[in-house]
């Protein structure tokens, strides 16, 4: 699965929306306003043969898998997953009641990542085929996208939000990420 992101003049939304789902098998498409137009995101349901070909064969791509933490180092001090699950519901649950209290932070995105993570992992270590890989990457995109709209909220240690290394292997970033936040909690 992969992404695409345009920013576009809103008027000209439509047309490239058409477009784009003509050609790919898109999932529901998320619009966010951006600072310059209008942000369009595709998540697309096929998968390329060669998710680094998109990114022009960029040789951090291929690099990511061994800078990435391992899950046992990005999740030593994790509390366990039926707690991250309870934190993340209670906190949906006390936003969608206060709906113009405040905005959903970073530590949200991160946790409910890490731990769609963490469940994937479990299940692909059981030999369990889910969607479940395909769950988590879609929250690690979600996290990915926070951190591009905001300075200086990531780590950015070995790759930033905007990296290729981090749009070919958003779960890895995420480990990265959640490395860094439970060294500093």
């Amino acid at each position: 699965m992969f992404d695409i992101r345009i920013i576009c003049d809103p008027a000209d939304e439509p047309d490239i929306t058409r477009a784009l789902t003509a050609v790919f098998d898109c999932n529901p498409i998320q619009r966010r306003p951006a600072d310059n137009g209008h942000r369009v995101r595709l998540y697309t349901k096929a998968f390329h043969p060669d998710p680094a070909a998109l990114l022009n064969d960029a040789p951090e791509a291929t690099e990511a898998p061994t800078a990435w933490p391992t899950p046992e180092d990005a999740y030593a001090t994790a509390p366990g997953i039926t707690y991250e699950i309870a934190w993340t519901a209670s906190t949906a649950r006390t936003l969608a009641k206060n709906p113009h209290g405040r905005d959903v932070d970073r530590e949200y995105w991160l946790r409910k990542a890490a731990v769609l993570d963490r469940i994937a992992l479990e299940y692909e270590a059981d030999g369990v085929h889910t969607d479940t890989d395909a769950i988590a990457a879609n929250a690690a995109h979600q996290l990915i996208e926070i951190d591009q709209d905001r300075e200086g909220d990531h780590s950015g240690a070995p790759y930033g939000p905007e990296h290729p290394a981090t749009l070919a292997h958003p779960r890895g970033y995420v480990r990265q990420e959640y490395a860094v936040w439970a060294e500093n909690q």
